[in-house]
């Protein structure tokens, strides 16, 4: 490969426009991961959702990210990113509006699910577009630095934003948002963007998509449902069969010529540690994310516009750290910078992991020091990854960055949050004489407590609602003290695993190169 750059052309206004354009829906897609937080209570109330319900409303998006994502990238390989990015941006703007005037959960269920396969298409597209429009190094370096901040920008400001338009609009404009800026990119795409595609890409193995799925949502169903009541032996059936696909599928990767997933990289000590690290961290977010909202307007009583607000500290925090970090991974080893986040985010947990229900300042200072710890892992996990991979696999590992990032936030949805549930369901109060619709209701979940008294007195709503404040901070706190746990382990993990790694973040110019293969 000739990796040398001073005869390839500099971007000129078209590629910044165009790199304009591309941050856009890298942006969105990542808000989506978390702008629905904040509308919990309102969607509990409007859809009557229960627990199990709600919990695949927030995270079923992210799971089919997570599984669409590798196979989506061989796609545009094959019939052109352009084109897979016009489509999937028209396709996810069509979901948005489904999801928006959803009337009932399920409906509202399967158009996440379409939006997280229409996202699927965004990611990698995105990517390899401004690898290919960029070709000074220079230049290729601050365009993937833009892409890498809009990612993070979008998952720290989606409840913000969402916590605004819920001050004025109902629950479904957070969808709402996506529609004018797909239109935009359905607009300039065809006249900013080139066309690539790859002529060696190889076949998309369908067995391997279907066996993806297979293993994720299984496991994902058994957890929900040890959350919320369900058969006990139906649940970990359900766990069991999940683990068998995965298997299945790791050991089908091994005879294809074009896997989708290049297991053969997990035979690498960094490359490994870093992954299982980087799929760890988002992990922690996406629980911990789920109850944080919650507490501010359940447990609190603010408005999803202030809610929004005392996020804010935490977006400031995560999006600050995920810029320095670069800068001190040129410095001292990059991994040592991600353990250091590592360790503030330990703090945070702790803080979270011993607040009560009168605790605002320590909630907002706990999550905060918990996003700044994760900044040095968004910004560098990437290219750890990439740097720790054979130049000649640099494409496979930067989609199982990806995958590893989308998959974790939606794991810790759907684990910590089943797991919080679970405590507060083992120590929800029901006062005696409370009618059993109001009595089922807080056995449920505390948004499902709250949309039930209201219109009640303000004495009944107290009596049924203050004990299970209680209960859901201690929910809380058990997800901090595990969280916490994981954090060192994950530092421990990446002292041990990354020993041999170089001493700078500086990744070889032709691992950077094969990322345009992503």
């Amino acid at each position: 490969m000739d990796t040398s750059t001073s005869a390839e052309p500099r971007a000129g206004m078209r590629e910044w426009l165009g790199l304009a354009v591309l941050a856009l829906p890298t942006l969105l897609v990542s808000m989506d991961v978390s702008v629905l937080h904040l509308a919990v209570p309102a969607i509990t109330s409007s859809l009557s959702a229960d627990a199990g319900q709600m919990l695949w409303i927030i995270d079923i998006y992210g799971f089919m990210i997570a599984g669409f994502l590798v196979t989506m990238g061989t796609l545009g390989d094959r019939i052109g990113r352009r084109r897979l990015l016009l489509i999937g941006g028209a396709a996810f703007g069509a979901a948005s509006v489904l999801a928006a005037f959803a009337t009932s959960p399920e409906m509202l269920i399967a158009s996440r699910a379409l939006l997280g396969v229409a996202g699927a298409t965004l990611m990698p597209s995105t990517l390899s577009l401004i690898v290919n429009m960029f070709r000074s190094d220079a230049q290729r370096g601050v365009a993937i630095a833009v892409w890498v901040t809009m990612f993070s920008l979008g998952t720290a400001l989606g409840p913000v934003v969402g916590g605004a338009l819920l001050e004025f609009f109902w629950w479904g404009s957070v969808f709402l948002l996506a529609v004018p800026v797909m239109v935009l990119l359905l607009i300039a795409g065809p006249i900013l963007l080139p066309e690539y595609r790859d002529t060696d890409a190889g076949r998309i193995d369908l067995v391997s998509v279907v066996l993806s799925l297979a293993a994720l949502l299984p496991v994902i169903y058994g957890l929900k449902g040890l959350a919320t009541g369900a058969s006990v032996i139906t649940s970990i059936a359900a766990i069991v069969l999940g683990v068998v696909f995965a298997v299945v599928f790791a050991l089908r990767q091994r005879t294809l010529a074009s896997p989708l997933l290049d297991m053969t990289l997990f035979r690498q000590r960094a490359f490994a540690v870093t992954a299982v690290a980087m799929l760890a961290s988002m992990f922690i977010a996406g629980g911990t994310y789920l109850f944080v909202t919650q507490y501010l307007q359940l447990v609190t009583g603010l408005s999803p516009m202030q809610a929004g607000l005392w996020l804010l500290p935490a977006a400031g925090a995560l999006i600050v750290t995920s810029m320095l970090a670069p800068a001190l991974a040129a410095k001292i080893k990059p991994h040592y910078v991600v353990v250091g986040g590592l360790l503030i985010s330990t703090v945070g947990q702790v803080m979270l992991a011993t607040l009560g229900t009168d605790d605002l300042t320590m909630l907002v200072v706990g999550f905060m020091l918990v996003y700044a710890g994760g900044g040095p892992m968004i910004s560098l996990g990437t290219d750890l990854i990439i740097g720790s991979a054979p130049p000649e696999q640099a494409g496979s590992a930067s989609s199982i960055s990806e995958t590893a990032t989308e998959l974790g936030m939606a794991l810790g949805v759907a684990a910590l949050g089943s797991l919080g549930t679970a405590v507060y369901r083992g120590l929800a109060v029901v006062p005696a004489g409370t009618p059993a619709d109001l009595a089922a209701a807080a056995q449920d979940t505390l948004a499902s407590a709250a949309a039930a008294v209201q219109g009640l007195p303000a004495e009944v709503a107290a009596a049924l609602l203050d004990p299970n404040r209680v209960a859901f901070v201690g929910g809380l706190n058990v997800l901090g003290w595990v969280s916490a746990v994981l954090s060192i382990a994950l530092a421990v993990l990446m002292v041990v695993g990354n020993r041999e790694t170089p001493a700078t973040a500086e990744t070889p110019l032709e691992v950077r190169d094969e990322v345009g293969a992503v």
